[in-house]
């Protein structure tokens, strides 16, 4: 099996040089998204991996250099625990680089843990219809998503063999799942497979082995397996660890030092 034809996989030889690709990934759609539209679209993830990267975008060049006034972020998915609790992802990121830019406060759009898991959903789903019906759009489409995996095969917040994965209509949903395991929202795979470029950020040994079956092995079955935008791309960050067990010979794969 090869990686699908609107998908390249870039092995790096560590974390720290696949923050800084993700970092220039993150600067070069957000300036041709502008160019293009006069506005940038993101929706970020988080644990431990993308962090890095978050903290690069605090820092010139990145600073200086994305149009951050024109853009809008909003989070791929969400525990639904105070923002000051460690595994807040908003929080993690207030803490890694939003407090540290200059960016309009209305156009961040965090996920609310204050109401009910599916109150909350509820509300985030309004919040995109909002902002993407101010921008003539029939339906959400993101410039750019941001995704990790877990050593279980998920993403965002769809865990293998959880409902969440089943949804077809609904854009955000409330799950319970993961590590820690707590009530969380999530968007879905009908939005994540609108988006126009999805990036992947992976690395550590411990992610080695669902790496190798989500790019080779098509019985898998896995939560990202489900996602290949039909008019977007998927970039696979990873690095050298989290590659190890991928074929060398493996197509469309870039290796850089």
């Amino acid at each position: 099996m090869t990686p699908p034809e609107n998908s390249r996989v870039i092995v790096t030889a560590g974390i720290e040089r696949m923050a800084v690709e993700g970092a220039e990934l993150f600067q070069r759609t957000a300036v041709a998204s502008v160019a293009r539209a006069g506005l940038f679209t993101v929706a970020v993830s988080g644990g431990s991996t993308p962090r890095p990267m978050h903290r690069l975008l605090a820092e010139d060049p990145y600073r200086s250099g994305i149009p951050w006034q024109f853009t809008h972020l909003f989070w791929v998915d969400e525990r639904l625990v105070p923002v000051t609790d460690p595994d807040s992802n908003f929080g993690s990121a207030e803490r890694d680089f939003l407090n540290q830019l200059t960016i309009p406060a209305g156009n961040i759009h965090p996920m609310s843990s204050r109401k009910p898991p599916a109150a909350a959903a509820d509300d985030y789903e309004h919040e995109l219809r909002r902002h993407f019906s101010r921008f003539a759009s029939a339906e959400p489409v993101f410039d750019l998503i941001v995704l990790g995996v877990g050593e279980d095969g998920h993403t965002a917040s769809i865990f293998p063999g959880d409902h969440s994965a089943e949804e077809t209509t609904r854009w955000v949903t409330a799950v319970k799942g993961g590590t820690p395991y707590v009530a969380r929202l999530t968007l879905t795979l009908p939005i994540l497979n609108r988006a126009r470029r999805i990036i992947y950020l992976i690395s550590g040994s411990k992610k080695a082995v669902v790496v190798r079956s989500l790019l080779t092995d098509a019985s898998a079955q896995l939560p990202p397996q489900r996602i290949a935008p039909q008019r977007g791309e998927i970039i696979w960050l990873l690095d050298s660890e989290a590659a190890e067990l991928l074929p060398q010979d493996l197509s469309r794969c870039i290796r850089k030092d």
